[in-house]
């Protein structure tokens, strides 16, 4: 991958934005995405704790799903919430992750994102449609 400032820019970021706000339309459910240079220790537990840190946990319906990517490290982890994973099908995150990796190799940053949000968004719009007083109870914005 690339250092963090080249990752994406400001139009990829905005297009990523975008691809949020577009899978989550029709969807109670919230999908987040953090980058960030480098963690250390377990992949998994930095991001269980980034989901923490953005309040993800606190959904209405526990339908939340992160992407995290660490760029210098090369890895990412999409991790959903109690709620989306009791209803998906067993393969989903795997095959999800498949879409992004595909991208991501071809150093298709911003592309691999917008696959593996709308792959998530179509599966949260399916379990979770949106109803009448849902809101965007979370940020769009790619935290950092």
């Amino acid at each position: 991958m690339a250092k963090i400032e080249d990752f994406l820019s400001k139009e990829d970021e905005a297009e990523v934005v975008a691809a949020i706000q577009k899978a989550e339309l029709k969807t109670s459910g919230e999908i987040r995405v953090h980058i960030e240079h480098s963690f250390k220790g377990d992949i998994w537990a930095r991001a269980m704790e980034v989901f923490h840190l953005l309040k993800m946990d606190n959904t209405k319906e526990d339908n939340g799903v992160l992407i995290y990517v660490a760029v210098d490290d090369r890895q990412f982890i999409i991790y959903g919430d109690k709620g989306i994973n009791a209803v998906v099908p067993k393969d989903f995150w795997e095959t999800t992750k498949e879409a992004i990796v595909a991208q991501f190799k071809k150093g298709n940053f911003k592309q691999g994102l917008i696959d593996g949000i709308l792959r998530a968004g179509k599966e949260l719009q399916e379990h979770f449609p949106w109803s009448e007083g849902d809101q965007n109870e979370l940020s769009d914005k790619i935290s950092r």
